[in-house]
């Protein structure tokens, strides 16, 4: 099998993986919901004219 042929087939299955990687981790994981709470200085909310 030449070179060329080898590497393409090599990196297509490599691409598959990833592929299928990413599928299986947006199949089977569940994101878990939180409260997020950011706080703002009170300087960047009323900033001084």
């Amino acid at each position: 099998m030449p070179t060329l042929f080898r590497f393409l087939i090599i990196m297509a299955t490599l691409a598959g993986m990833i592929y299928a990687g990413m599928v299986a981790l947006a199949v089977f994981v569940q994101p878990v919901e939180r409260d997020v709470t950011i706080r703002l200085p009170a300087e960047r909310v009323n900033p001084a004219p």
